[in-house]
């Protein structure tokens, strides 16, 4: 169950000539896209229609993934085992107009709020393929609104676990399984929504490749793709073969986000042997808090890391991992969690500092493939009844997440590309969208300044998101990390003011007190209080005192960089009221601190 096998099919004797793979490789992305644009036109929810918090993907009939879209990383990574298990649950057993329904991440689900749908397609009375769907849901029921609960101690107390289930039937809508489901979730209505929009991007899907089939034949399509797994398969060997084969080590911490845990250390050793590579990965015995990882998730966070280091061309699919084992650690760990560790927040803690700690072990393969890290996830999720419906309303706010991507050796972070393991595919919709759809207004929304990490290139700005309630009382949870320990930077940068660069949660309350969150929690406000949720921002690279005093300069006028932290981060003077470069402030400054 740990570990990635290199899968073999059979060789197909059709001789293909480029256009029709060509074709049939635009097909099949043409196919995903509109998988893509029928969720976001047909959801409900904020969480999927302005956010895009989902993701699709095709399978063939073995089943292996064909093509996966440019979603959410930590999906497509677990969709891989995901599908395999389903399969296996189900043997002979699944049929032309099935729809399989499941979150479960002791059966390779992610975490139990991204719900994922599979539909088998069939042509000729024969199984050829699959269209997958997954994506997170506003609610999954439990004690916490929005399912991510600080104080579970188990996964029964986290809300709705769904193992592989038909909700469809040989063409039937099983009406009864479906309000099984959607009687434990909040929401209700916009459950309903999301899970008709995910039936109908599976259907697109579906009709896209029976038109595909209907023009080419089986034989042909199957060929096609089998060379496209064949040129995922050789770009990533290539990677491979071109670094030295021997042992190389990674790590990274992932902080103590509640409960007195401790710091904890993820590791990864990278064992390369020409154009194979073996990943494993060592983790801290799992723990009785929402941050414990299980296989299906785990295998994301591996495979973003060596996708953010590899960073090769398309097309992308499962044969991109044919030269690559994974070993998770023992079972009953961080990583390879076993039944009944909590686990919601996994997807953002600790995927990200797993991804980190196989982009370093890699990194030392490749130095000059070093780039520092994307801020990691510090977001919010709120509820509340609305006052003019009297409706339950829930919602995890993905625009409280945005943060900060890393510098490389070439360029300056993004701003407001994160986190981490959504690698700018998630999206924060328009502000006012949001506050049309629930009670709230929103106060800020932008940039957060000095949250970039110092050096020669700077890190990308995270985000302050504020908001308050309109005429109710609001739930707000505080999930992630990222409040204690700053974004990792990389090529000499250094933390000269680590303060500057951690996410927050502050609570400005009605009598003008002020709370500051610095770990995961849940809270309320009234109409008149603000929350106001702050990211951090992507590491720098190189030492910041080489950074050009022009760019900082530009910083400085766009709001990225303080004044004062220009002078502090940086060596560079600039008097706050001209806005002009002294240079020979600047000089001295610097010359001081060589």
């Amino acid at each position: 169950m740990n570990q990635a096998k290199n899968t073999s099919t059979q060789a197909s004797t059709t001789t293909l000539d480029p256009i029709t793979l060509s074709v049939v490789r635009g097909a099949l992305e043409t196919a995903q896209r509109e998988m893509t644009l029928t969720l976001e036109k047909t959801a409900r929810s904020s969480v999927f229609n302005l956010a895009h918090d989902y993701s699709n993907a095709l399978f063939d009939h073995l089943p292996e993934m064909i093509l996966q879209g440019q979603d959410i990383p930590i999906h497509l990574g677990s969709l891989m085992p995901a599908m395999k298990a389903v399969a296996e649950f189900y043997g002979d057993d699944v049929h032309e107009g099935d729809i399989i329904y499941h979150n479960d991440p002791v059966v390779m689900g992610s975490h139990i709020l991204d719900c994922c749908m599979y539909k088998p397609v069939f042509y000729e009375g024969e199984l050829v393929f699959w269209t997958v769907c997954k994506g997170h849901v506003t609610d999954i029921g439990g004690p916490v609104p929005a399912g991510y609960n600080p104080d579970a101690k188990e996964i029964y107390a986290e809300g709705l676990r769904i193992p592989p289930i038909k909700i469809w039937e040989k063409g039937v809508r099983r009406d009864d399984v479906i309000n099984l489901i959607h009687s434990n979730m909040r929401s209700r209505r916009n459950q309903e929504g999301d899970l008709n929009a995910q039936y109908g991007a599976c259907a697109v899907g579906e009709r896209n490749m029976i038109a595909l089939l209907d023009k080419y034949g089986v034989e042909t399509v199957r060929a096609a793709i089998e060379e496209l797994k064949s040129m995922a398969d050789k770009h990533m060997r290539s990677l491979i073969e071109s670094l030295n084969d021997g042992e190389y080590h990674g790590e990274a911490v992932l902080e103590d986000s509640g409960h007195g845990l401790g710091d904890l250390t993820i590791s990864a050793d990278i064992t390369i042997k020409g154009s194979d590579v073996h990943i494993q990965i060592d983790s801290p015995p799992q723990v009785p808090y929402f941050i414990n990882s299980y296989a299906g998730n785990s295998m994301s966070g591996v495979l973003l890391g060596l996708m953010m280091f590899a960073q090769v061309d398309p097309p992308y699919n499962e044969g991109l991992y044919r030269c690559v084992t994974v070993d998770l650690g023992e079972h009953g760990t961080l990583c390879n969690a076993k039944e009944p560790a909590p686990h919601v927040n996994c997807t953002t803690t600790p995927m990200e500092t797993l991804t980190d700690a196989v982009r370093k072990a890699l990194e030392n393969a490749a130095p000059e493939r070093v780039t520092a890290s994307w801020g990691h996830s510090s977001g919010v999720n709120i509820a509340g009844i609305d006052p003019k419906t009297g409706e339950q309303y829930v919602t995890m706010v993905l625009a409280s997440i945005i943060s900060g991507a890393g510098a490389t050796q070439q360029m300056d972070g993004w701003h407001a590309c994160g986190p981490l393991c959504c690698f700018g595919a998630l999206s924060s919709g328009d502000i006012e969208l949001l506050e049309y759809q629930y009670p709230i207004v929103v106060h800020k929304y932008g940039l957060a300044e000095d949250s970039g990490g110092a050096g020669r290139l700077r890190g990308g700005c995270g985000t302050v998101w504020e908001v308050e309630p309109l005429d109710h009382t609001m739930t707000v949870v505080a999930f992630g990390e990222g409040r204690h320990i700053p974004t990792m930077g990389a090529g000499g940068a250094e933390q000269i003011s680590p303060e500057l660069k951690l996410g927050k949660l502050e609570v400005f309350r009605e009598g003008g007190e002020t709370d500051v969150h610095l770990h995961n929690t849940v809270i309320e406000i009234k109409s008149g209080e603000r929350a106001r949720n702050t990211n951090p921002g992507g590491g720098g690279f190189g030492r910041s005192f080489e950074r050009e005093p022009e760019a900082v300069l530009r910083d400085v006028i766009e709001g990225i960089v303080s004044v004062a932290a220009a002078a502090k981060e940086y060596g560079v003077v600039i008097d706050s009221k001209t806005m002009q470069l002294d240079e020979k402030a600047t000089q001295a400054l610097r010359a001081e601190a060589a």
